[in-house]
């Protein structure tokens, strides 16, 4: 695996946001009026608050205005993003068909710049959804790094590790682990401007790995302090084995140690009260997929128990070939709907937890505390959503609980206009700045006809 390519950056300027309305996304999920959002010149936010308490702005400062409501960038919590490429193959089957049958088919046919290419197309629909941050899990990381970098969103990149044939020309899973070992010994875990990128490990799952390569990628990753992303528990057959042996696969993934760790678990459709606690008490976060999860009949995590038990829990999409969209604030919309529909109680997952699911709960999820909140020393990851639509048609003098219903229930990706990552702005009226949406959607499709055969 080589050196990421680094990209130019615009360098961040300092920024003040002005807007009626700022959501902090804050544990109480707080709701402020005549706002302001100060961005110093490193990228993060030095202030958030009402305009009266904001501190005195220099000469130097750029003012914008904005009419609506910021927020930070929703987080993606778990994505496989160049399957925008395969969205469609396989809609009607289930996940182990649709991968063996369809999926592991078509992606034996990648070439790196198919990976960039549906990367690249990946980050704009995401911020065009008012994603700033993703969780990935994929193969050819490097050109993925290069599509990211080149959008300018933020993204979490696991390398993913699978024991096949097929990756035995490039010496198997313990190649693959030490190509991820070298990478982040050579440019460190986090890199490139405002530190968009974060390398982790990503293993599969256990019923595609053996328990020696689980083992080994808990040691790599914790002798680097690096995430590890990995599947669990997505369908009721998927680890037959593992449970048969082991009880359960968060038990498997204890015993070899790998949840002493920073660890995500994508999915957790199917977990015990004792995988639940278990979870708890080793700080391990959930990526929480309704969405796919309902697509191919897996279930349906249990978002409530999990949130009692003090999980970290954030949002994903899953694959765009699974969901099939990269759209968050159906996730969001999708969590709350089925956890009062599981519970029979709708007041099982407020209008307020469901939002900071999709930020805060996301950072939490991926054991991070830099993004996800519009606090004073994280990044200044934005969105602006506009209100000049029928979702609030109410207004914003409505009272804050009619607000925050109106954008967690009725708003969605339409809302969102503008976006900014580490203080720079990379979407401005639904348009991507650093790259032209038209010409990457023409890539990709030339990509998308490749990979199909």
């Amino acid at each position: 695996m080589r050196k990421a390519v680094r990209q130019n950056a615009v360098m961040p300027t300092a920024l003040r946001l002005h807007a009626p309305m700022a959501l902090p996304c804050d544990p109480a999920c707080s709701v402020i009026r005549d706002a302001v959002v100060d961005v110093d010149d490193t990228g993060r936010i030095s202030y958030c608050g009402p305009r009266p308490g904001a501190p005195e702005r220099p000469n130097d400062v750029v003012v914008r205005e904005c009419v609506g409501i910021l927020l930070p960038g929703l987080i993606n919590a778990h994505a496989h993003s160049p399957m925008t490429l395969l969205r469609g193959m396989g809609a009607d089957l289930p996940l182990l068909r649709w991968l063996n049958e369809v999926i592991f088919p078509a992606e034996a046919r990648l070439r790196p710049s198919d990976v960039r290419a549906g990367m690249e197309l990946g980050c704009v629909e995401m911020l065009r959804a008012g994603i700033t941050t993703s969780a990935e899990m994929y193969f050819i990381a490097e050109s993925m790094v290069e599509a990211t970098l080149a959008v300018g969103s933020r993204a979490v990149l696991a390398s993913a590790v699978i024991d096949t044939p097929a990756l035995e020309a490039l010496g198997g899973w313990r190649g693959a682990v030490e190509a991820i070992d070298r990478w982040i010994d050579a440019d460190g875990l986090r890199f490139g401007p405002g530190e968009r990128i974060e390398l982790a490990y990503g293993p599969h799952s256990a019923y595609l790995l053996p328990t020696e390569a689980l083992q080994t990628i808990g040691e790599s990753a914790q002798q680097r302090n690096a995430l590890v992303h990995t599947h669990v528990a997505e369908t009721r057959t998927e680890d037959a084995v593992q449970r048969e042996e082991h009880g359960s696969v968060p038990a498997l993934l204890d015993k070899l140690g790998v949840l002493d760790g920073r660890v995500t678990a994508a999915h957790g459709v199917h977990l015990s009260d004792e995988d639940i606690a278990l979870f708890a008490s080793r700080g391990v976060g959930v990526a929480h997929c309704p969405g796919s999860n309902a697509k191919l009949a897996s279930g349906t995590a249990r978002l409530v128990e999990l949130l009692n038990a003090g999980v970290p829990v954030g949002l994903g999409t899953d694959g765009p070939s699974s969901n099939d969209d990269l759209d968050l604030w159906e996730e969001v919309q999708l969590a709350g709907l089925l956890a009062r529909t599981v519970t029979g109680d709708a007041t099982a997952l407020s209008a307020r937890a469901a939002l900071l699911a999709a930020t805060r709960g996301g950072a939490e999820a991926l054991h991070r505390d830099d993004i996800g909140a519009l606090e004073p020393g994280r990044w200044a990851d934005i969105v602006h959503l506009d209100v000049d639509n029928p979702a609030f048609a109410t207004g914003l003098d409505a009272p804050d609980e009619q607000v925050l219903s109106n954008v967690v229930w009725a708003a969605g990706s339409r809302s969102v206009r503008d976006a900014w990552v580490a203080g720079e702005e990379v979407l401005n009226d639904r348009e991507p700045t650093r790259v032209d949406r038209r010409t990457v959607q023409a890539a990709a499709r030339t990509a998308a006809q490749h990979v199909r055969g």
